[in-house]
């Protein structure tokens, strides 16, 4: 009874409480006029926003607010004009503040619209455009680690962010891309090593622009825990060496230490304000030093790199655990890092610093695979690889387009894997200026083991045609070889000493060969059989077809592109009014 008393009071108390104004009465309030459209504010994404993810089909969270002065009526969501949400009852009619989860989003841009409407039939639409960016691909052998500083610190193989310590930014002068590293006092990245330190055998390589202040500085290293603890892993650095700055790299293995110290030779003038490119490659027996592809000291390492302890790598400082002789952070720039697990050749290292500063290819015409502009390098533009160098080849000191083109040499051609490049159609297009000597030699081949063996495959060659140079095509169908010699048509004077422009074309149905854009040779085929064809040789038949002596070609040869589908007349004559 007690309790039941004691609520009876309190409610009385509440009640006259009420009434003497503790609590105001609720009164209706005039909604006033409906003067503005509805504000949409987007938190995420934001204009420009760029995803990356290793997932093809991602998640993306949302957010975004809706305000107006009077009501809201109805809100839209919709990403590339597809509605994927939408809402019409309200809390608080006023503000409308969500999140959500869209689980769909696939590579390629995209534009995201809210659309709000008033109860008045006002209406703003909001339009971000954002942008899924395809999971990284490393484009180099036995690359695991790719930095390439443009507007953020991630790490594109494992899509993780390092470590920052202090204040290290980004700089618009790059050697490649939008941004690179600018270092900073007391500032650099620390990454974690677990990926990186699974082998014996381990190359960095990446672009610098020096800043001679302070006068020493860490560049990578990775050491165990304590300060100059040298027995294990490695400290690349640079030091005052007379006004200059010269590089040096320390590797531990285990009961002891190796130093690659090149003195002179590996000393940069920071003076001339220009990127220079810096590598060095360890292997289980020898450590080696480049700066711009020159091998500026080499040794041999004791035995294998020792990895005990080192668990984390250090970008752009010897801190914290290479600080004792003031090895500390590098306020120079930093562009394009990429670490592998293995240690490059010097091929491949001129390979990365030729073709890491260029500008990302992206194809220009429907169905290209392959481009070669030898623009004093061999290197193919869209998977950024080397051919196999056989011989001593050149530039020619003249081009087409761009600055140079591919020169023959006796006993010299080009290897390219064949990987991207049997498809059931095939073409190839480039200009050639024609030298007569030797008066044979192969083109481009693509064939089986073995010497002319011509069931598979093509063969693209020339032959002496009464002191012209007459072009022929022999394409293996799998039982057979089909021939496309257009005899006279087909002649190309080497006296005249101009650049011609060469096509042909593989499809199911069909095979063409084209001189200038005109067909010279033509007839049915049933279809290529690339069984065994595993080696593109570029101006020579060796290995594959060297039975008549369709060996290396002396030509001049610029823009080689090979193309998954049978080229059309008119796409051929595309390509010759493009680039002549």
């Amino acid at each position: 009874m007690k309790s039941i008393k004691t609520l009876l009071l309190g409610l009385l108390i509440l009640a006259f409480s009420c009434k003497d104004s503790f609590i105001d009465d609720i009164r209706r309030v005039a909604p006033g006029d409906d003067e503005s459209a509805p504000v949409v504010n987007v938190v995420y994404p934001t204009e420009g926003t760029k995803i990356k993810v290793n997932e093809a089909v991602t998640s993306i969270n949302l957010n975004f607010e809706v305000i107006d002065d009077i009501e809201i009526a109805s809100v839209t969501v919709k990403i590339d004009d597809e509605v994927i949400v939408s809402y019409d009852e309200f809390i608080d009619y006023r503000k409308f503040k969500q999140q959500y989860l869209y689980t769909n989003l696939t590579t390629g841009t995209h534009i995201l619209d809210i659309t709000a409407v008033d109860i008045e039939g006002k209406v703003t639409t909001k339009l971000v455009n954002f942008e899924k960016e395809p999971a990284y691909v490393p484009v180099y052998d036995g690359e695991i680690f790719y930095m390439p500083f443009d507007g953020n610190f991630i790490e594109l193989v494992s899509i993780t962010f390092p470590t920052a310590v202090g204040s290290p930014g980004f700089t618009t002068d790059s050697k490649a891309g939008s941004n690179s590293y600018a270092g900073a006092a007391n500032g650099y990245l620390t990454f974690p090593a677990t990926d990186l330190t699974k082998t014996n055998s381990f190359s960095a390589a990446f672009w610098m622009k020096i800043d001679a202040t302070p006068d020493r500085a860490g560049v990578l290293v990775m050491g165990p825990p304590g300060i100059n603890t040298r027995t294990q892993g490695f400290r690349f650095f640079r030091e005052n060496a007379g006004g200059k700055q010269r590089f040096k790299l320390n590797v531990g293995h285990g009961a002891g230490e190796n130093w690659f110290d090149g003195g002179a030779n590996a000393d940069v003038d920071p003076t001339t304000n220009e990127w220079v490119h810096l590598a060095f490659t360890i292997s289980p027996t020898q450590g080696t030093v480049y700066i711009n592809g020159n091998i500026v000291s080499q040794g041999a390492l004791t035995s294998a790199i020792d990895w005990t302890g080192c668990d984390g790598l250090s970008i752009m400082s010897g801190a914290p655990r290479f600080s004792e002789w003031g090895h500390l952070s590098d306020e120079s720039y930093m562009d394009e890092l990429r670490l592998f697990d293995k240690a490059l050749s010097q091929a491949e290292v001129q390979n990365i610093m030729v073709t890491s500063a260029e500008e990302v290819y992206e194809p220009k015409y429907d169905g290209e695979v392959f481009y070669m502009p030898f623009d004093g390098t061999n290197s193919e533009r869209i998977t950024k690889t080397s051919p196999a160098i056989v011989g001593t080849p050149g530039f020619a000191g003249e081009s087409v387009q761009g600055d140079d083109a591919y020169a023959g040499a006796t006993g010299s051609y080009l290897t390219f894997p064949t990987t991207a490049l049997k498809n059931d159609e095939f073409s190839a297009v480039f200009w050639m200026k024609v030298d007569a000597t030797p008066d044979r030699a192969g083109i481009l081949v693509m064939g089986p083991p073995g010497d002319n063996i011509r069931t598979q495959g093509f063969r693209f060659f020339r032959e002496n045609a009464g002191g012209k140079q007459r072009f022929k095509l022999n394409v293996g169908n799998g039982t057979g070889d089909n021939w496309f010699d257009g005899g006279a048509n087909a002649d190309v004077d080497p006296t005249v000493n101009q650049w011609n422009h060469f096509a042909f074309t593989i499809s199911g149905s069909e095979c063409k060969v084209y001189i200038n854009g005109t067909v010279v040779s033509q007839g049915a085929f049933a279809g290529v059989d690339w069984t065994g064809c595993d080696v593109l040789s570029i101006m020579s038949g060796a290995p594959r077809f060297m039975e008549w002596g369709h060996l290396s070609d002396e030509s001049y040869l610029d823009e080689l592109r090979i193309f998954n589908k049978a080229l059309s007349q008119a796409e051929i004559q595309n390509i010759i009014d493009d680039e002549n």
